[in-house]
């Protein structure tokens, strides 16, 4: 009876700290079941071999624990694509229809386009927190850096952390006071601090553990990968997507629902995924949107197919470093998984790409053949191959009805030094820049050199102005270890910034002489040169 107690004790114990979702349709609560039926298979077959005359009952009660295992089997079986009926259902999980590229793609807007991944965005994260010297030594920034759509901006946000398991026992009253965001257009980082402390975080190893928090709150519920993000407020939540298996019972994994988390105050709210607040932006995990496209392009006409003919088989294009290869792009008020398209037999090229947003699951399919994110980014590491630049992931941008990959080029410290703009279609035409508008200016001239707009489209594409007047001051200043030059002209309030080495010929220049010049799309206090003449 003692050993009976504390068994059971025991087992609540281990579902309070590790909280396995109570689904039949989870594998972790299977993997629980199998383990305690095969625990008592083996008791029950040690009892039978030491008692003669209890043999036939133990190996009877042996049924008891072995039908879960063979129902866990059948279980698997029915869920596998070889089975019949369930290619075609795997392929119709998620449903890609075909796009227009020109139509459905925005064109681009060189003030929002992220220069930054998440790789640099966690260096200039850490930068932003040792300027908050109250609380390096008693937090760290979480490896989260969830990609948002924040007040119509691409940023990653990333909440604090107990530095260590003592940190916590000192701080856990007061909570987390902060977290870091990072804007990928401006390069700009800041620690946020708040008026109201994060409580529920992963760094609680306790009651406020935020995946132990809403796990027993929902207790049969199954929940996908958890993203940190922030209402238009500024308000810090943890967004909970919700599994359901389609196919069998462990197959066909897609998502009904999403559970929101308020960080602060523990507080959930359960939403059907088609009702998610529109701030939401990762109702959908990336790496669930590629594996049901997947799915699709594998089995679509057949399992058999999908290993021996392989007729119209196709996969999304593979990443860097053994990673998944996909980048978002933010339109309106949603982020959209972005990744190329290949066939599985093919190399270095693309049949196209899908664009899919991640709160509504909407997918859509560009069959534009071309270079794959890998051809690009080598091309432009190729074009700057002396200064041993890496490229970024590239991001997908409509460049006056081009589909243009946009990559940033990084040096060994991981700062931005430099852009490049790759055509998809025709991977050879490689223009780079040291600012996001000279390298839009080089981009489309060679365009207009290659044939593949008019020398009229591309100017008309061109987000430049022409500027003309007095310097009255001049100053130069290193940033990220290159070297510009700011000018200000006469009754002009505006800053414009000359940067070297594209811009040499600014060094010629002193306070008094006249100037004329080009610049990016320019504000009251600042903008970026792209062509410099002298009058």
């Amino acid at each position: 009876m003692v050993l009976a107690i504390a068994v059971v004790v025991a087992l609540v114990a281990c579902y309070w700290w590790f909280h396995p979702s109570l689904s039949l349709q989870s594998m972790q609560i299977w993997t629980w079941i199998v383990g305690i039926c095969l625990a008592a298979l083996l008791v029950l077959s040690v009892l039978a071999a030491r008692s003669v005359k209890s043999a036939k009952l133990f190996r009877r009660l042996m049924v008891i624990p072995a039908a879960p295992i063979v129902g866990f089997v059948v279980g698997l079986l029915l869920s596998q694509p070889f089975f019949p009926g369930n290619a075609e259902r795997y392929a119709s999980v998620l449903s890609t229809t075909d796009g227009v590229f020109e139509q459905d793609i925005e064109e681009v807007d060189y003030s929002e386009v992220p220069v930054i991944d998440r790789d640099s965005a966690i260096l200039l994260g850490n930068r932003a927190m040792g300027s908050i010297p109250e609380y390096v030594s008693q937090f760290e920034i979480a490896d989260t850096y969830s990609q948002i759509n924040y007040q119509g901006r691409p940023v990653r946000v990333s909440p604090l952390v107990y530095a260590d398991l003592f940190k916590w026992f000192s701080n856990r009253d007061s909570g987390i006071p902060a977290y870091v965001l990072v804007d990928m257009v401006t390069q700009e980082a800041k620690v946020v601090r708040l008026d109201e402390p994060i409580l529920y975080s992963d760094s609680e190893p306790l009651a406020r553990n935020v995946d132990r928090h809403v796990q027993l709150s929902y207790p049969s519920l199954m929940f996908d990968q958890k993203s940190f993000e922030l209402d238009e407020d500024g308000h810090p939540w943890w967004v909970y997507p919700v599994q359901r298996r389609t196919i069998g019972t462990f197959g066909g994994t897609d998502i009904y629902a999403v559970v929101l988390v308020d960080a602060c105050t523990g507080e959930t709210d359960f939403y059907a995924v088609e009702e998610v607040p529109t701030w939401v932006d990762r109702a959908y995990p990336s790496d669930l949107l590629i594996e049901q496209y997947n799915w699709s392009g594998m089995y679509a006409n057949g399992w058999l197919n999908s290993w021996l003919g392989q007729e119209g088989v196709v996969c999304t294009t593979p990443g860097t470093n053994g990673q998944l290869g996909y980048n978002y792009i933010a339109q309106g008020e949603d982020i959209y998984l972005y990744t190329g398209v290949t066939s599985v037999t093919a190399d270095d090229s693309s049949v196209g790409f899908i664009l899919v947003n991640q709160r509504t699951g909407e997918s859509h399919f560009y069959p534009v053949a071309g270079a794959t994110e890998a051809s690009a980014m080598a091309s432009a590491e190729g074009q700057l191959q002396n200064l041993r630049y890496q490229a970024t992931y590239p991001i997908l941008l409509n460049v006056a009805g081009q589909p243009t990959y946009f990559v940033s080029l990084k040096d060994d410290a991981g700062l931005v030094k430099m852009f490049a703009m790759i055509n998809i279609e025709q991977y050879q035409s490689v223009a780079t820049g040291s600012t996001v508008e000279e390298c839009q200016e080089a981009y489309l001239s060679l365009l207009a050199a290659d044939g593949l707009l008019s020398e009229q489209e591309a100017a008309d594409a061109s987000v430049t102005v022409e500027v003309s007047g007095t310097i009255a001051t001049i100053a130069q200043a290193v940033v990220d270890g290159n070297s510009h030059f700011y000018v200000m002209l006469e009754g002009d309030e505006t800053i414009y910034d000359f940067a070297l080495p594209g811009l040499l010929e600014i060094v010629t220049y002193q306070p008094g002489d006249e100037i004329a010049f080009r610049c990016g799309e320019k504000t009251e206090e600042a903008a970026t040169v792209t062509v410099a003449d002298l009058l």
